[in-house]
């Protein structure tokens, strides 16, 4: 029942032409077929060199423009920053009148908010940040045991369970650096 196909066999026949005469070719073809010397990977190796500078045209373009717009919307900022503040509108005056004086502060800062003062505040709070990285250093028996897992591993990388005990001393020295953490911070 499952024996035979339920589609009869097709034969794949090739199918071959030939040419009753025999072919020709001019003899300018001929010659201009020996006298090229270019092989296949130099006329590959040509049009990369030709995708590439095409490719590097196309982006100089690309980065012109891009130059362009970005001037463009900076000198709309500035000339928007220029510009002469708008009396408040019957609302503002409202809101302002029933609003606290921090509430008041903060509207004014952000209305005094320029460019230049918002640089030096980044950058007074960038100060800040970097008086505040004091990293301690590494203990050095979590150092050790971490340097020794790494060396197993790179030594053992297709058999890395066998580091099984430089892992468990790595974790016991996490472990009691966690253990001494936890007793300064409840003292």
């Amino acid at each position: 029942m499952g024996a035979e196909n339920s589609k009869p066999a097709s034969d794949v026949s090739q199918h071959v032409f030939s040419s009753d005469a025999p072919v020709r070719f001019s003899n300018e073809l001929v010659d201009s077929l020996q006298k090229n010397t270019q092989t296949n990977s130099a006329r590959s190796k040509q049009l990369e060199l030709q995708y590439q500078q095409r490719l590097t045209a196309e982006l100089e373009k690309l980065r012109e423009k891009e130059a362009q717009n970005l001037s463009k919307l900076s000198e709309a900022l500035s000339a928007e920053a220029e510009k002469p503040a708008e009396p408040p509108t019957l609302a503002e005056k409202l809101s302002d009148a029933t609003s606290s004086s921090s509430t008041l502060a903060e509207k004014q800062r952000q209305k005094d908010m320029s460019r230049e003062s918002v640089t030096k505040e980044i950058e007074a709070l960038r100060k800040k940040l970097d008086s505040r990285k004091k990293l301690e250093q590494l203990d050095p028996q979590v150092a050790k045991a971490q340097e020794e897992v790494v060396a197993c591993l790179r030594t053992k990388d297709r058999r890395p369970l066998d580091c099984w005990k430089e892992v468990e001393t790595f974790k016991r020295e996490v472990g009691r650096l966690e253990k001494d953490f936890v007793e300064k911070t409840i003292r």
